[in-house]
């Protein structure tokens, strides 16, 4: 079996997770890791990532590394903050001739749905390199996306559907997207990223219109709702300290809507902690998502992530499988971008292990 050559490009949460897995697969070879910062630029990629030594050091020589001409570059760089450069990455690694699965864009789940001069770029880079871009994660590229898709076909009529996202975030620690893009630990006059208009919609109108497109509905429009509640206390979280009086609890929906009605919703209801903001809907355990279709028949499913205290840290872990597990399918996949709904079931080889 050939194994495939892959460079990690980060070494963020999801970044560690497939240096850890990639270093492990009989299918996949690391062939090396990009880093950004001076400090990570020439250590192994295996202490890096919290593991033994690989014997492979980590650069921030992006040219040396696509000269490595490998088949595929895993990258988890941050991209809330960045997406045009992002998309600039993109464009310049698919131009190689390397194909391309990331966690980064999540709006290009479904890339009918994303900014249209921005897929019209990655696309002519595919075709220009004859490479395939792939992006998923877990929501989107999941529980809202693929997985309501493969529950709809239980389905002869389909009034609404609702994924609800119940997370406690205290133990996620990326500070910019707790703080500055949902907004926790602000002050309940200050704007958070996801309260602009249009910035909910650039990650979760792409998996609304996913499903609207592949049941065949057509969409009068998309809007967003945000709420937000704070803390009475001061909460130490992992991503630094929320303040009493400041946001500990945030709600948003992004909302499909289909004949004047509300029909498919994707809501989030994220804490700092499980007491703040009581009244909004709970789940038996942390770290769920909640899929609701009404309709005939009505049907309801609860996905659940690792044990209720570390729903974070096991929602990384399956975000970046989604793309890990991917990479052969992607690989061999035309050019262009694909999507879930394109590629064959995305199984981990050897993963039920006998022992």
């Amino acid at each position: 079996m050939k194994r495939l050559r892959v460079v990690q490009w980060s070494t963020g949460g999801c970044g560690v997770i497939a240096i850890r897995t990639l270093a492990r697969r009989p299918d996949l070879e690391l062939a090396g890791v990009w880093v950004h910062s001076a400090d990570k630029q020439g250590r192994d990629a295996g202490e890096l990532a919290g593991g033994a030594p690989l014997g492979l050091v980590a650069s921030g020589d992006a040219d040396a590394l696509l000269a490595l001409a490998p088949d595929c570059v895993s990258y988890t760089a941050s991209g809330e903050s960045r997406p045009g450069e992002c998309v600039d990455d993109f464009c310049r690694i698919l131009g190689a001739g390397i194909n391309v699965v990331t966690t980064s864009v999540p709006g290009l789940v479904h890339p009918a749905g994303y900014d249209p001069a921005a897929v019209a770029r990655i696309e002519d880079a595919c075709r220009a390199g004859g490479a395939s871009l792939y992006a998923s994660g877990i929501e989107p590229g999941f529980a809202a996306d693929h997985l309501v898709l493969a529950l709809a076909t239980l389905s002869n009529r389909i009034d609404s559907i609702r994924t609800q996202e119940i997370f406690e975030y205290s133990g996620y620690p990326v500070a910019f997207t707790m703080f500055e893009v949902f907004g926790f630990g602000k002050l309940p006059g200050d704007r958070a990223l996801m309260e602009l208009p249009g910035v909910q919609a650039s990650a979760w109108a792409p998996p609304v219109r996913m499903v609207a497109d592949h049941l065949g509905a057509k969409l009068d429009g998309i809007r967003e709702t945000y709420e937000k509640r704070v803390t009475e206390r001061r909460l130490e979280v992992a991503a630094g300290v929320i303040e009493a009086g400041t946001v500990g609890a945030v709600r948003f929906e992004t909302i499909g809507v289909v004949g004047g009605r509300d029909a498919i919703v994707i809501e989030h209801v994220n804490r700092m902690a499980p007491d703040i903001a009581a009244d909004w809907p709970t789940a038996a355990r942390d770290g769920t998502y909640r899929l609701q279709i009404h309709g005939d028949p009505d049907v309801q499913c609860e996905l659940s992530l690792g044990p209720p205290d570390d729903a974070s840290e096991h929602g990384m872990v399956a975000t970046t499988m989604r793309i890990v597990n991917a990479i052969p399918h992607v690989c061999a996949a035309p050019p262009g971008i694909v999507t879930a709904t394109d590629l064959p079931l995305t199984l981990p080889p050897a993963a039920l292990s006998a022992d």
